[in-house]
């Protein structure tokens, strides 16, 4: 069963990169310590923190991962590497926004929300069903693509 991750304020950028890599993070930034480690144990999430105090909560001290790195790169290799993620296995399959799986979507069903020449140009559509945003393979996949493969060091 894959871990389902809850990061607390300070960890933003490695909830969007881990999403990015299909990892199920959960990120409320306006939640206080004590809603999101209530947050955690109700939910069965792994707390992804970098606050000391966090983990000093009783319902914290056996459900936390402590993030040592301070850049967000070497962050997300610490945490796939302790949990063993396949750092290409989902990749670029929920919503970075909102953390929900992406659905495909018809192409005619998107004309209207996309530009022209991406509705001209691509194919294949996916959208996010909480808020409606939409993803396709343009340049900015293969430039997060690129960014992904050096961070692992994986060869193309």
């Amino acid at each position: 069963m894959e871990t389902r991750f809850i990061a607390d304020v300070m960890l933003g950028k490695l909830a969007t990169w881990l999403r990015l890599l299909g990892c199920d993070v959960e990120y409320l930034p306006a939640i206080p310590d004590e809603d999101l480690v209530e947050m955690a144990f109700r939910s069965g999430r792994m707390i992804l923190t970098r606050d000391l105090q966090l983990i000093r909560r009783r319902k914290a001290r056996d459900n936390h991962f402590l993030v040592q790195c301070d850049g967000y790169k070497d962050q997300l290799r610490q945490v796939v590497e302790r949990f063993s993620i396949d750092p290409l296995g989902r990749i670029f399959t929920r919503c970075l926004r909102c953390n929900e799986p992406l659905k495909g979507i018809d192409r005619s069903a998107v004309r209207e929300r996309v530009t022209p020449y991406v509705y001209e140009t691509q194919n294949d559509f996916k959208t996010c069903g909480c808020c409606g945003r939409i993803y396709w393979k343009g340049t900015h996949r293969v430039v997060a693509m690129k960014q992904v493969m050096r961070i692992f060091g994986i060869q193309e």
